[in-house]
């Protein structure tokens, strides 16, 4: 290619910045994508070798940046905001994308909690000894370039952008129109607080223009200087990103989560777990879309179970059973038990015990998040052990489903794969394996 012709991730951005159109397409976004993959891959090389105390000091020192520009922040974010509300976004929407001092903090925060977490790169995974003397190591590595594609979300920004770093990678960052502005300014303070560590701004980088071009270009690899591909957002991104992408894929496609009310259920403990499981925030993937509720217990607990749901503003779509238990409820449809709402919906269904639940779950299910609620040991355990999701629980809200509530600092996504990274994907399923090899001067016949 030739060289004058490319663009810097900076260039963009300060062309963007100057002509106050966020949305410009530029006829050479190709150019821009195969630079930002380039540097990408060069910062990757020295985050790879950065020590911990290197990549912990540029951690805080982008938790520091990101409460400098705070105003700056968020007046980016008023303006994505203004701009979504133009269009007739919805309520659950509007909330995703909304920042404020509280959640701005937030964010600086998990940059910060970051940094505390052991390292995951040089762990010595596994080690053993050969018949022949050979030393044999499995160590832990990081991935090199990871391709992030997120939506409405912001904080996604400095979550993927901490993570990522963490674990010895570099992050290309590409986010949905509605969140640009903000997403755009989050990023810039990462980059500062970087460099200002010593470590490359190119290690994380989000990509500085709307052009849907952009998203083609990463999941075609970019000239094999992508790793592997993240994406969170709706179902038709994840679908398309699965279906294009030439790189190996960490994603969730639905976030189908259901809790069960097992015959055993305490009430008092259900309603609790049912209410926080669906309002806390509809918004998010870990979100309950489905309330099974065993039939034994439905005389006692259906009733009250509905009515704290619909009281709160919960709409319920119900079988003929849960219609008759409250006149609020409107019937369900066979769609709604595959849809995830995102919003204040949820479908309920009366089923005739744990195995009918069971192959609900697995019928409709989107391998996310799945909750029973019992007292019966025996029951959650085999709840626990033939539902086939990335995280079940016993006695807990799906909203659970979170990296930051594992102890993992922050996520990148939860995957509903079965690869390595499974579930809520923190720094150590950022990282592969090499093995490390000590001989002393063997030779094989």
């Amino acid at each position: 290619m030739d060289d004058t012709r490319a663009l810097s991730a900076n260039s963009l951005a300060e062309h963007l910045n100057a002509s106050g159109a966020a949305s410009v397409e530029h006829p050479d976004v190709p150019a821009l994508m195969a630079d930002l993959g380039r540097r990408a891959r060069q910062a990757a090389r020295r985050v790879a070798l950065a020590s911990d105390e290197q990549k912990n000091t540029a951690l805080r020192a982008m938790a520091a940046r990101i409460r400098a520009r705070a105003s700056a922040i968020l007046a980016a974010n008023a303006e994505d905001l203004a701009e979504a509300k133009a269009k007739g976004q919805t309520a659950a929407f509007i909330d995703r994308l909304t920042l404020n001092g509280e959640r701005l903090e937030a964010i600086a925060a998990a940059v910060e909690s970051v940094a505390v977490l052991p390292d995951p790169v040089g762990r010595v995974l596994a080690k053993f000894e050969r018949p022949n003397g050979l030393q044999i190591e499995r160590v832990a590595t990081p991935l090199g370039v990871i391709g992030v594609i997120f939506e409405s979300r912001p904080n996604v920004t400095a979550d993927a952008g901490a993570l990522c770093l963490k674990a010895g990678n570099a992050a290309i960052l590409r986010t949905g129109s509605e969140s640009f502005r903000s997403a755009l300014a989050i990023a810039e303070a990462m980059s500062e607080g970087l460099e200002k560590a010593g470590l490359p701004a190119d290690a994380i980088r989000l990509v500085p223009t709307r052009d849907r071009a952009a998203v083609g270009a990463m999941l075609s690899g970019l000239n094999g200087n992508i790793d592997v591909i993240v994406p969170r957002g709706g179902k038709s991104l994840v679908a398309r990103v699965q279906e294009e992408a030439r790189v190996p894929v960490f994603a969730h496609l639905e976030g189908i989560c259901h809790v069960f009310v097992h015959e055993k259920a305490d009430l008092a403990m259900a309603k609790r777990i049912v209410l926080n499981a669906k309002m806390r925030r509809t918004g998010v993937c870990g979100s309950a879309e489905t309330l099974l509720v065993d039939r034994a217990c439905a005389p006692t607990h259906l009733k009250p179970l509905a009515a704290i749901l619909l009281d709160a503003g919960c709409a319920i779509r119900g079988d003929e059973t849960v219609q008759a238990a409250d006149p609020r409820v409107t019937a369900a449809t066979e769609q709604d038990w595959r849809t995830e709402y995102l919003d204040a919906i949820i479908s309920v269904r009366v089923v005739n015990g744990l195995d009918e639940a069971i192959a609900h779950v697995e019928t409709y299910g989107s391998h996310h998040t799945d909750s029973i609620v019992t007292d019966d040991p025996a029951a959650a355990e085999r709840f626990l052990a033939e539902v086939d999701s990335a995280i079940v629980l016993h006695n807990a809200s799906t909203q659970f489903a979170d990296g930051g509530e594992f102890g993992f600092g922050a996520e990148i996504g939860i995957a509903t794969g079965r690869m390595h990274a499974r579930g809520p994907v923190g720094v150590e399923q950022l990282t592969s394996f090499k093995y490390r090899i000590h001989g002393s001067g063997q030779t094989r016949p």
